[in-house]
């Protein structure tokens, strides 16, 4: 299963260090029935994994909302996990939680704010909603370029 997980910048510095996202339990969006059923028919599997991306993006701004000292940048890892290391989670549509860790090696992407959105993503963040759109797309870096992100 494709999973989302939001994350600061110092929470990618640590599974940089680590090798590994956790401990588990871990928030995590994406495609779920749930989310399928909020989006409706006639929508592609695409626009579901850019609906539940868009989820971890909110969750990645909650975070930032908890934490002051984060640099002001939604991070998003995108990773391939066991359908089994998944439990579902009824909070909101596309959300799960990962009961496991997941290893470095099982990252597929990292998707990150440019630093010109610090400004706008600053001002999400402290209006407290966590669903704020700061009105900044995501870009889109190999799990390689992880080291030049930090």
């Amino acid at each position: 299963m494709r999973v989302y997980v939001p994350l600061t910048l110092p929470g990618l510095a640590a599974l940089h260090r680590s090798g590994e996202l956790g401990p588990a339990p871990l928030t995590a969006f994406a495609v779920t029935p749930a989310l399928r059923d909020w989006y409706g028919e006639g929508a592609d599997e695409e626009e579901l994994e850019y609906g539940a991306l868009g989820e971890a993006a909110a969750g990645a701004l909650r975070l930032l909302a908890a934490d002051p000292a984060a640099p002001r940048r939604r991070v998003v890892v995108v990773a391939e996990v066991a359908d089994g290391a998944v439990g579902a989670d009824p909070r909101e549509p596309g959300a799960v939680t990962l009961t496991a860790p997941v290893p470095l090696a099982r990252l597929a992407s990292v998707h990150l704010d440019a630093a010109d959105a610090e400004p706008a993503v600053a001002a999400a963040a402290t209006a407290g909603d966590g669903d704020a759109d700061p009105g900044h797309e995501l870009l889109w870096y190999g799990v390689q370029e992880i080291p030049h992100l930090l």
